[in-house]
């Protein structure tokens, strides 16, 4: 049997040919069990977000590449959708794409007596740091302490 990374690595080489010739962008792929069931989820995006006809598009082509591959011995349901307003920061795009703006973030352990950082300003970030802006200044968090950063959504 795989492992899950080993099935998310698979997956990813084949869902990328699709992306790429749709002109969409790969967040992530998970294969996770959930109450008893294994799902795999492929989170696409595009300027201008994904529509459900976009993740119908990725979702046919996909599974019929999953089921030519055959390399998956438990039953599971194939997932595709947009990752949604406050999805998780993970690549280098996202953080790029997120400079400037606020993002929640969670950390392993305390800073300044605080776990949780909500609508924090991202103001920088390497490969093992992230910099935020806060009401008392800047903030240099190592990327191992975060347990979670995600764009902020705050309705209006």
């Amino acid at each position: 049997m795989a492992t899950a990374k080993q099935i998310e690595e698979r997956t990813t080489s084949l869902v990328m040919p699709i992306l790429e010739a749709n002109g969409f962008e790969l967040v992530d792929v998970e294969y996770v069990k959930e109450a008893g069931s294994w799902y795999l989820r492929a989170y696409i995006d595009k300027p201008g977000g994904i529509t459900i006809d976009d993740c119908e598009v990725v979702s046919r082509a996909l599974s019929d590449k999953l089921d030519e591959h055959d390399f998956i011995s438990e039953a599971y349901v194939l997932e595709v959708s947009s990752p949604g307003l406050t999805r998780p920061l993970k690549k280098p795009k996202d953080y790029e794409r997120n400079l400037g703006r606020p993002v929640d973030i969670r950390l392993f352990r305390a800073i300044n007596g605080c776990k949780e950082y909500f609508e924090v300003v991202l103001s920088a970030y390497t490969d093992d740091t992230v910099t935020v802006t806060t009401e008392a200044g800047s903030l240099e968090i190592e990327r191992k302490n975060i347990s979670m950063i995600r764009q902020s959504y705050v309705e209006q």
